[in-house]
Parts: structure tokens; sequence; C-alpha cells
């Protein structure tokens, strides 16, 4: 009965979600929306305080100031950069250069392929943890995830008699909800780090963070993550999808009827061999001193930073040395048109983001998310609270947030130094508020529409079921925020009772005095 009840309510958010515009048409009256709400707040001087530190480590306040988009100065604004916003976009040239090399290895049939062997040799139960786990993994690479996993794991899921919907779902959990757990450091750690230690040191001037703070909760937090993100998908999401039966539009690879399985199995050994060689070359160009990828960049790791192009190159090599090999492709010719049609079919991602990019950059431009955080965050700092629900608090605040300002960094940098040291007050160290927020940053990024990556998403879902639209996406990654939400809360506030250090350096409380 309470499984039907969900299943209903799903259902109406769905139908309701729908019948909101197209996509694109929401973003743009949302642009619109933050153009009047930010003149009206202008109009009435509306501005807040917030708690900054100098580069002399003094702390300050500062006014934070609503800008209007309607006035004169305003309209200039949002003209003069209304092409910088679209090409600064965020995924819009990971999305672009990495399908150049994933469309090629997709239309050239070594998807097929592979997901015709590996869809007899996967078992079908342990699809989703699987899929799942890559997905949290997937943040080493930062973001690559949202452009890699989601249409592999939907084709996967369909070559299994699964639907595509299921796989999309899980790997945009997994790679956006999951987004701060992983078995490794990753670039978060150090940055979050930095911004725990400036907050700290403002109340305790030699207090440090180490990047390891988190990392035993993160380790504990995948695995936990994983098998809720199973649970969530066999016990609510798939049921739904079985019980509404959809039309999907198959995806073609490659006419397959045309390749023999001597052909097909020709294709996949070259294709491996040529993965083999290019992971090679890369780990030489890594770890070889003085080699192009060797050493740090300008912010993280040379093979980080160059994730997109790599991704490119790592789908690229094996789909041309499959296609040749399979003789799907003849000439260079053949492999210039899967180019071109990959780029044909990102059409409606494209307008998708151009307006998406316009809304993200008019509420960061006009400081609207930011003052709509910094109220609620000083609203929390004047409670007093017990520990637990304090934290519990404070992570139902950085979810709320997360809706209005999608930066992890950007959020956590005037967070930071408001909670750290008012919470240091209280007892609670700043690695555990560190922690907090880490859980409350992921857990919504899959319903937020300022995730630049959500269109992403969306549009591959649109690929299977072209009639899809925000209340599809909606319906399908509810369940995950509010499970996630509910289990990585109960864990944080167990292993705060049971006083386990959060990592290497990683203490629950703090010494006051």
């Amino acid at each position: 009965m309470k499984h039907q009840t969900a299943s209903n309510a799903l259902a109406w958010i769905e139908r309701a979600g729908n019948r909101l515009p197209h996509p694109a048409t929401l973003f743009f009256y949302a642009a619109i929306s933050v153009m009047l709400i930010s003149q009206l707040a202008a109009m009435l001087d509306w501005r807040v305080t917030k708690t900054v530190t100098g580069v002399d480590g003094l702390q300050r306040q500062e006014e934070v100031v609503a800008v209007g988009l309607l006035d004169s100065d305003g309209l200039w604004w949002v003209l003069s950069h209304m092409v910088d916003n679209f090409m600064s976009f965020p995924p819009l040239g990971l999305v672009l250069v990495a399908m150049i090399g994933i469309g090629v290895a997709e239309r050239s049939g070594l998807v097929a392929a592979i997901l015709h062997s590996s869809a007899r040799r996967t078992p079908n139960a342990l699809l989703t943890p699987m899929v799942f786990f890559l997905g949290v993994m997937s943040s080493l690479t930062l973001d690559a995830g949202y452009v890699v996993l989601p249409p592999l794991a939907a084709a996967l899921y369909m070559a299994m008699g699964r639907s595509p919907l299921v796989g999309i779902a899980v790997s945009f959990a997994g790679v956006s909800a999951g987004f701060s757990a992983n078995l490794l450091i990753t670039a978060l750690d150090p940055l979050l780090a930095g911004f725990s230690q400036a907050g700290a040191q403002l109340l305790d001037e030699g207090y440090l963070v180490s990047a390891t703070a988190n990392w035993w909760f993160m380790i504990v937090s995948t695995f936990v993550l994983t098998l809720t993100g199973w649970w969530v998908t066999a016990r609510i999401v798939e049921p739904r999808l079985v019980a509404e039966p959809r039309e999907y539009t198959h995806i073609e690879s490659t006419d397959q009827a045309d390749v023999s399985a001597a052909d097909m199995s020709r294709g996949l050994k070259a294709a491996l061999f040529s993965v083999l060689i290019s992971i090679g070359v890369l780990m030489a160009l890594v770890f070889i001193p003085d080699a192009p990828l060797h050493g740090q960049g300008k912010r993280f790791d040379r093979w980080i930073e160059a994730i997109v192009p790599l991704i490119l190159i790592m789908f690229l090599v094996p789909g041309l040395a499959y296609g040749f090999a399979s003789r799907t492709l003849k000439s260079d010719k053949d492999v210039a048109r899967l180019m071109s049609e990959t780029m044909s079919a990102l059409g409606p991602y494209i307008i998708l983001a151009f307006f998406a990019a316009q809304f993200i950059a008019f509420f960061k431009h006009s400081n609207l998310g930011e003052m709509f955080a910094i109220v609620g965050g000083q609203m929390l700092a004047q409670a007093e609270l017990a520990p637990w629900f304090l934290m519990t608090t404070f992570v139902i605040v950085v979810m709320l947030a997360n809706l209005f300002m999608g930066s992890a960094s950007a959020k956590f940098a005037f967070l930071a130094p408001v909670f750290v040291p008012m919470l240091m007050q209280a007892g609670i160290s700043p690695e555990l508020t560190q922690a907090a927020y880490r859980v409350g940053d992921s857990v919504t990024n899959v319903i937020t529409p300022l995730n630049p990556y959500m269109v992403i998403v969306l549009a591959f879902l649109q690929r299977y079921l072209p009639q899809a639209g925000i209340g599809t996406l909606a319906a399908l990654m509810l369940p995950y925020v509010i499970v996630f939400a509910m289990v990585w809360i109960v864990l944080l506030l167990l292993w705060m009772l049971l006083g386990i250090p959060l990592g290497p350096a990683g203490p629950l409380w703090y010494q006051v005095g």
C-alpha cells in the first residue's frame, strides 16, 4: 500500500512537471524571473552581511548587495555577456569535445559490441550496484562522469531488457548525489579543507585542517550509498517504470546486422589492443618526469585538468580501431560523417544549454543565490541547538542552499567563515562541520536547476523518451534525494555517537578554551 502511494505520488510529480513548458522555455522564464526579482531587490536596497577573511588573515564584514538586471547597467550587462555566458557554460565544452570520441565509439558499433558481450557476462542483479559505484568513483575525474556514464548505462540496461531510464537514474545518482563520497582522496578534499582551515583560524590561529580529514567517513559513505542506491532503484525507481510501460526510442550504433560474429570479434580485439596501448602511453605521460601530463597544473594535477581531451582520445582510438577492424568504417569520410551525426544529435542539448547558461549567470551576477544562502545560514547560526540536532539542521540548510547556489566551493567559501568558528564554540570540530557540509551539498545535486549538468542528463533522457521533461527527471531522482538524505544523516549521527575519527587527522570534537 505504501509502495503504491509512493508510486502514485511520483507519477503525479512527473505528470505535473511535464505539463510545464519545454525545459528550454522553462529556463527562459526562470531567467526573466531572476531579472524581475533582482530589480525589485535592488529597488528595495536589499543587502546582507557576510564574514570574509582577507589575505592578511583578519576577519572583516562585507556587504552583499542585490544587483538589478532591468536598469540601464543591468540590461547592458545582460546583452553584452549573453555570448560569454553561453561560451563559458562549464558543461558545454566538456560535452561537445568528449562526445566526439564517444560518438565515434558508439556509432562505429564498438559500444553495441561491448554491450552485447557485457550483457552475457555481467550478472543482471549486480548491474545497478556496479553502475552506482562507478558513478561515485567518477568524481576522481572531476565532472567527466556526467558525460560518460549516463549514455553507457542507459544502453547497457536496454541491452539487458531493462528500462534505459533506470540506467540514467542510477548513473546520475551515483555521479551527482554521491559526489562527495569516494574511496580515494579527490581534488575536492584539499579544496574544502582550505576553506575549513581559514574558517577555523578565525577562532584558533594555529588550527590546521588536513586534506585527509574526512577520508574514512567518505570511504564508508561510498559503500553505504552504493547499497542505498541499489535498494532505492530495486524497490522504488525500477518497479514504478515496470508498472508504467513506456515506448523507448532505440538508439542504433550502426547496422549490426551487417557485422558478422567474426568481424565483431576481430574489432573487439583491435579495440582492446588499442586501449592497452593508449593506457600505457597515458601512464608514461603522467608518471615520467617532465612529461606533458606529469606534475601539478594550475589547480589540479595536469592529467585531471586535461581529462576532457583524454576522454576524447580514450573513446576515439578504440572506436576507430573497432570500426576499421570490423569493416564498419571504410575511410576517413566515414569517420567525419559519424562525428557530424554526433554533433547533429546534440542540437537539443545545445539549445537547453544556452538558456540554462543565461539563467545561472543571471542568478550569480544578481547576487540573489549568495544572499539567499547567507540569510539561511545566519538563521541557523542564531539558533541554540544540541550537537546532533545542530548537525542535522546544518545539513538541511546546505541542502536548501544547494538549490540556490550550485558550486560546492563557492557555497562553502562563504558558509565556512560563519559556521566553522560558530560550531567550534559549540565543541564541534571544523572537520565534522566539513563532513556535514559534504552530505548536504551532495544529495540535492540531482534536483537543483543550478546544477549545470542536469541539462545533459535531460538530453540523454530525451534520446530514449522524446516526450520526457523536467517532471520525468524529477520523479526519477526524488526518491534518491529523500532516502540518501535520511541514510547519510543517520550515518553521520551514528559516527558522532561512536566517536570514530572522520579520517586521519579528522577529529570529531573541538576543545573550547
